[in-house]
């Protein structure tokens, strides 16, 4: 009896030595479990339970879950207009797409851990789909709904959740930003349970339809929100608890925010270091001036000229094809309001500039359309040997019809009492005689007509001494 006496005594130890709050918590009271969420589908002629399960149910077989919820005896003959309650757990969701609209310099895709292969514009990416840009790269791909993501260089995004919800329609989009920057242009949503979120690693931003910037810097852990219309809700908690967060959508007025929760509103951004709570919001700059916005951009280089703005640490300039800059070609920061580009062809094509604070974030957008169009004037001077002549010669590198010079020449460098001031010389030199000694200064303007606009191009003062 002894031997057989020693389990029963651990037993009733291992009872004894329950917690007094196990033991509590072992005699409470369960709170009633909360009923599933559930939508609507008013029954058409024809229906039946097994119908309805196979077009919107993710397993058909739950037909018999939703006969038990609905108390349907007869499934295979329903009234037409009977309301069904149906749970949107069960529902199947379809896999969406994303477009390509846009693919300048070196850009790559790939389907999650597949070999990278170039992007071409008229792809389709599709979830677990990853896109990244190189140094010079540009991409913006176009989702069904019509919302863009456009990516800048040195990006790398994942399609992480590209679907639609059967029956109810509702979608679900998450963009998993690891490096660069991903600018977003959100159609409003039209059903409650949509969600479009870009996430960071310090940071989940949601919206349900606004235009925002989402940029990350790993080497600094921090995740920078620029909101430009709309609202965006930030929480800084979700990637820390759940890997990369649950579903955040901008609260309704009155509504609390937790302590990682920010509401960030149209002109305003917000901070965020990882592991840190939401920054709060800061007013952004707005959007600076451009000089001479009409200016015909016919040099070497494509130069814009910033007015200085307040509050300013930087600028970033982005020449793209379209109005909306969805077609980018070229991104640029600077230090100096006065911005340079090489190489950029001929053509109509729009520049956004914004200004950035010391915080970094970039403050409103200013967009123009310009015209590039360069053409190199050539000019030089010299006396003529054995006379007291001066010859000025002259070439433009860009033929047009009705080609016309003028041709300025004083002694102030800005010409403003010209010696000599003659128009429509249709060759490419003019000669001066007996001119006295001093220093003189002079310039030559090029006028074209060209489908059916016109055009002038200066050449820089020029200046020379007269000793004879």
């Amino acid at each position: 009896m002894h031997a057989s006496a020693a389990p029963l005594l651990a037993c009733a130890l291992t009872l004894v030595a329950l917690p007094r709050g196990a033991e509590a918590r072992e005699n409470a009271p369960r709170a009633p479990a909360q009923p599933p969420e559930t939508t609507t589908y008013v029954t058409r002629p024809g229906d039946s339970l097994y119908g309805i399960a196979a077009r919107y149910l993710h397993n058909p077989a739950d037909w018999k879950k939703l006969a038990s919820l609905n108390h349907v005896s007869a499934p295979q003959r329903l009234w037409p207009g009977t309301t069904l309650r149906v749970p949107v757990a069960l529902l199947r969701q379809d896999d969406l797409s994303a477009k390509v609209i846009a693919a300048n310099g070196p850009v790559q895709h790939a389907f999650r851990a597949g070999p990278l292969l170039p992007l071409a514009v008229g792809s389709t990416l599709v979830e677990g789909d990853r896109v990244q840009t190189g140094h010079d790269g540009f991409a913006t791909l176009e989702l069904a709904d019509g919302s863009h993501i456009a990516l800048p260089p040195d990006t790398a995004v994942d399609l992480a959740t590209l679907r639609q919800t059967a029956l109810t329609g509702a979608t679900d989009r998450i963009i998993d930003l690891h490096r660069g920057e991903v600018t977003s242009e959100v159609t409003h949503a039209t059903k409650k349970d949509d969600r479009f979120q870009i996430r960071s690693p310090s940071v989940v931003a949601g919206v349900r339809g606004t235009q925002f910037r989402v940029s990350y810097d790993g080497g600094k852990g921090a995740t920078a929100v620029e909101v430009l219309d709309g609202a965006v809700g930030v929480d800084a908690g979700s990637p820390a608890r759940n890997g990369y967060g649950a579903h955040l959508q901008p609260p309704a007025a009155g509504t609390p925010l937790t302590a990682s929760e920010q509401l960030v509103a149209a002109h305003y951004g917000n901070l965020t270091l990882a592991g840190q709570p939401a920054g709060a919001p800061v007013t952004l700059l707005d959007a600076p001036e451009l000089q001479h916005p009409s200016k015909v951009q016919d040099d070497d280089a494509v130069v814009f000229d910033i007015a200085p703005a307040e509050g300013a640490s930087a600028y970033r300039v982005q020449i793209g094809r379209d109005a909306g800059l969805l077609d980018m070609i070229r991104d640029k920061r600077s230090a100096d309001p006065r911005v340079s580009f090489a190489d950029l062809p001929d053509g109509t094509w729009f520049v956004r500039i914004s200004a950035i604070d010391a915080r970094g974030l970039e403050g409103m957008p200013a967009s123009y359309a310009f015209e590039r169009r360069r053409a190199a004037l050539g000019v030089s001077a010299g006396s003529i040997e054995g006379s007291r002549d001066f010859a000025f010669r002259w070439f433009i590198d860009r033929n047009a019809q009705n080609t016309r010079f003028r041709f300025v020449l004083g002694t102030t460098s800005d010409l403003r009492a010209p010696l000599i001031d003659r128009t429509d010389i249709t060759a490419g030199e003019a000669v001066v005689r007996d001119l006295p000694k001093g220093v003189y200064y002079w310039t030559v303007i090029a006028e074209q007509f060209d489908n059916g606009h016109y055009y002038q191009k200066a050449s820089p003062v020029q200046s020379f001494r007269l000793d004879w």
